[in-house]
């Protein structure tokens, strides 16, 4: 009797967000500033090529000045860096990858600063049976994940599903939940703790705002994500309220706006420290529950709205960030993918991987 060879597989898996540079200089700042325009704001306004070049190197001299002045250093790539080798050790210890079964390999990439998603995507192409992307960011929309779905059909074509599978609704899963909800009460002071009983305490929930209008005051074009981030937000709020270890006497929604585009989402971040500071919240904590990785809009901008806000105690909880719980949950999502990506391959694919 011949046994059967069963040859051994080889995924990728690409964990892909924004990105900022890291070691700050405008020369460093212009490339990803065009490109930020290029990717997303032409989603919302149209704008000639001229004129993106100059948006672009403005942008990138005020960040200069901005950063340089108040001495601020993104670790928006280093951290996803560290997800990436969290979420590679993970996977290595499901038995699927474990020893001398399928091969794994996990690469951090971005949409505007390298290494480029289009070139990971290429470096991975040629050498894997499926490759999984996953947008780093819980709420999907065309600003967030859609840059990298866009790549994918630019990549792979309109038949990239025998090849690739690109994670969303992440925000839906309970398991991200929990984990959200112990890093939020494990992360507050000891003296937060108990103060509850004694003065009203606070929380804000950060996310990146979207446009509820056009500037013709019409409903977007482009999905935005609005619906699944009002009920992600209506989902935590829900559970941090019922948890024992609940503190806080309300939770409030803090979107971080653009200033273009049409109408934002109105529930900003100052509007919920205005009202917080309206009902005489004397202590009030930030969590930036719609970001993985911290950046510089949850621990620049949002924080520093925090720290100049009325209150006369405030804390802010950093994103979930190299969390190993974190990466071992986003590494089980990933083995689901996986299978489900090894259904589309003979689905359509008929058998053939993307080598």
């Amino acid at each position: 009797m011949v046994a059967r060879i069963v040859s051994k597989k080889r995924y990728s898996v690409v964990l892909v967000t924004y990105g900022e540079v890291e070691r700050l200089s405008v020369r460093a700042l212009w490339p990803s500033s065009r490109k930020i325009i290029f990717v997303i704001t032409r989603k919302i306004v149209k704008l000639p090529k001229l004129l993106i070049y100059m948006i672009a190197d403005y942008r990138s001299a005020k960040h200069y000045l901005d950063w340089k002045l108040h001495r601020y250093r993104s670790r928006l790539v280093e951290i996803t860096r560290k997800q990436a080798l969290g979420v590679e050790a993970a996977l290595r210890r499901n038995p699927r990858f474990a020893g001398d079964a399928d091969e794994i390999a996990v690469a951090d990439a971005y949409y505007f600063v390298p290494p480029y998603l289009e070139e990971v995507l290429d470096r991975f192409r040629g050498c894997s049976d499926g490759i999984v992307v996953v947008p780093m960011f819980p709420v999907e929309s065309a600003f967030s994940c859609g840059p990298a779905c866009q790549m994918v059909i630019d990549h792979f074509g309109e038949n990239h599903l025998g090849a690739l599978r690109v994670a969303r609704g992440l925000w839906k899963d309970e398991v991200l939940h929990r984990i959200y909800l112990d890093h939020l009460f494990a992360s507050l002071p000891p003296d937060w703790k108990g103060a509850g009983k004694k003065e009203a305490q606070g929380l804000v929930l950060v996310i990146h705002g979207t446009i509820v209008r056009n500037r013709k005051g019409e409903k977007p074009t482009v999905f935005t994500g609005l619906d699944e981030t009002m009920e992600f937000f209506r989902l935590m709020r829900e559970k941090i309220m019922a948890d024992p270890r609940n503190v806080f006497g309300e939770v409030k929604l803090g979107c971080l706006n653009h200033s273009r585009g049409g109408e934002w989402t109105p529930e900003t971040v100052e509007r919920a420290l205005g009202e917080f500071a309206g009902e005489g919240v004397g202590s009030t904590a930030m969590f930036p529950f719609g970001y993985f990785a911290d950046n510089s809009e949850t621990d620049y901008e949002a924080k520093k709205l925090l720290d100049h806000s009325p209150a006369h105690r405030k804390h802010y909880i950093p994103c979930i960030n190299e969390s190993p719980a974190f990466a071992g949950w986003l590494a089980s999502r990933i083995a689901a993918e996986i299978e489900a990506l090894d259904v589309q391959r003979e689905v359509f694919a008929v058998g053939q991987s993307v080598k």
